[in-house]
């Protein structure tokens, strides 16, 4: 069975953000072991400064790269991503589960990631060009990891 890790900066701090994570979560428990490592943001000021910024994403980023396995298969979301099709996560994924036991699924803080992690993921996703806040984000992608193994198994959820 493939692990799939959801590593991702903040917490989810409305009800509603975490109510939707637990349902997904819930619905993927026979589908994959699924792992949400949350690891705290910086703080960073009202105002800051490209260096701070700079500070923020490398400090946030260097975090993340901690929990990455060796061989784990890592996919970052970011902007300069490829958008793909629901099928076409679908195929990736199981693509992957050939030739690896665990997926590590980055959502980075407001800020981004850094180069040096976005140089070590295998993939880069995006969701397309629009801005999301993060939390919306986590679900948005859970929706889609479920969608994507239920493509796989050929029910109809995926219409």
């Amino acid at each position: 069975m493939l692990t799939i890790n959801i590593i991702c900066i903040g917490k989810l701090k409305e009800a509603y953000w975490r109510a939707a994570v637990e349902e997904y979560s819930k619905r993927m428990k026979p589908l994959c072991k699924l792992n949400i490592i949350e690891l705290g943001e910086e703080r960073i000021g009202d105002a800051p400064s490209a260096a701070d910024i700079q500070r923020t994403v490398t400090a946030e980023s260097e975090r993340i790269l901690q929990k990455i396995g060796k061989g784990d298969y890592v996919i970052a979301m970011c902007v300069e991503g490829k958008n793909i099709s629901s099928e076409e996560l679908s195929a990736r994924l199981e693509s992957i589960s050939m030739t690896h036991s665990t997926v590590d699924l980055i959502i980075g803080g407001s800020w981004g990631l850094s180069d040096e992690l976005k140089n070590r993921s295998d993939f880069k996703l995006s969701m397309g060009k629009m801005t999301f806040p993060h939390q919306l984000c986590r679900v948005m992608l859970l929706e889609q990891l479920y969608r994507a193994f239920q493509i796989g198994k050929g029910t109809k959820y995926h219409k």
